[in-house]
């Protein structure tokens, strides 16, 4: 198989080297398969979680019990400090 690269991917691939923690394009390249499997086997095995949360949240828009903008923007912010808080221990 063939496979060709945009520029700005090649770049990706060739800095992941230069970082250390590769020594191929190949590993680089191994790793973000293995990273995409990953993701595709954990949104396989959340799946009627994940449409069990998209249809509550559609409901809620439909009540009228959605935040504005600005607010989601906040919730979203203070959600991040808290997460990052956590991460630090």
């Amino acid at each position: 198989m063939t496979i060709t690269l945009r520029p700005e991917q090649e770049k990706f691939i060739a800095q992941a080297m230069q970082s250390g923690a590769y020594q191929s394009a190949d590993e680089v390249v191994e790793r973000a398969l293995e990273m995409l499997r990953s993701e595709d086997a954990w949104l396989l095995d959340e799946k009627s979680e994940i449409a069990a949360k998209i249809e509550r949240a559609f409901g809620q828009f439909e009540r009228g019990e959605f935040f504005s903008a600005e607010a989601s923007k906040a919730d979203m912010e203070k959600r991040k400090a808290a997460w990052l808080r956590e991460q630090r221990g």
